[in-house]
């Protein structure tokens, strides 16, 4: 039974897979940057980056076990010298993984495992990247907006006084037009009055006159 075994086996035998681990190992040293699998680099990485911690005390002892491991004189000049010179401050995180997408033939997710402190073009991309956004952090131009935010919402205080002044003013103007309507209105029922006693008036001069045309008839 496998019970409690999670590693990736890598589809090999266990003295193929060590085998290849060796070799691959042995190669990220010497050139510093390989392709390969994504599986096969997760597992290169759990391999290489202990033999990098162990070569910072460079000692009898510690060459020997490194030596077990990798089996190769020359990857183990290359770990305890130019390896350990600039990686030798690192408390960890010695590799980096790069996804270069899938292989044709099988599909594969394939991928590049570099060492970190040799990769020179993301050095130098790193370095004026940091120093720029240090200095557009703090420009002048940003502290003078802060205090045009603090007065925008003084002019929106003096502006609503004015709408109501608006408001306002078209209900006096419904006033003088509602007491304009009543003058109009009681007009005519004034000269309807002078006009109905005007024809009263009339009408008892000719009654009054009326008479006196049959007196004088009688006379004759």
């Amino acid at each position: 039974m496998r019970h409690g075994k999670k590693f990736n086996h890598l589809g090999r035998t266990a003295s193929h897979r060590k085998a290849m681990l060796s070799n691959m190992g042995a190669s990220l040293l010497l050139h510093k940057r390989i392709s390969t699998t994504l599986a096969k680099a997760k597992e290169l990485k759990k391999f290489v980056e202990p033999l990098v911690t162990r070569a910072k005390e460079d000692s009898t002892h510690s060459r020997r076990i490194a030596f077990s491991y990798l089996k190769s004189k020359e990857a183990i000049k290359s770990l305890f010298g130019e390896v350990i010179e600039k990686v030798g401050t690192r408390p960890g995180g010695y590799t980096r993984i790069i996804k270069t997408g899938f292989r044709l033939g099988d599909n594969a997710e394939m991928c590049i495992i570099e060492l970190v402190d040799f990769n020179e073009l993301m050095l130098k991309d790193a370095a004026p990247a940091k120093k720029t956004t240090r200095r557009s952090r703090r420009p002048a131009g940003e502290v003078t907006a802060a205090p045009v935010a603090v007065t925008a919402p003084v002019v929106e205080k003096d502006v609503t006084p004015v709408v109501e002044a608006v408001e306002e003013a078209p209900v006096v103007e419904a006033v003088e037009e509602t007491l304009v309507i009543e003058v109009v209105e009681e007009a005519p029922i004034v000269e309807a009055v002078v006009e109905t006693e005007a024809p009263i008036a009339e009408s008892a001069d000719e009654d009054t006159s009326a008479p006196e045309a049959s007196e004088e008839s009688e006379e004759k």
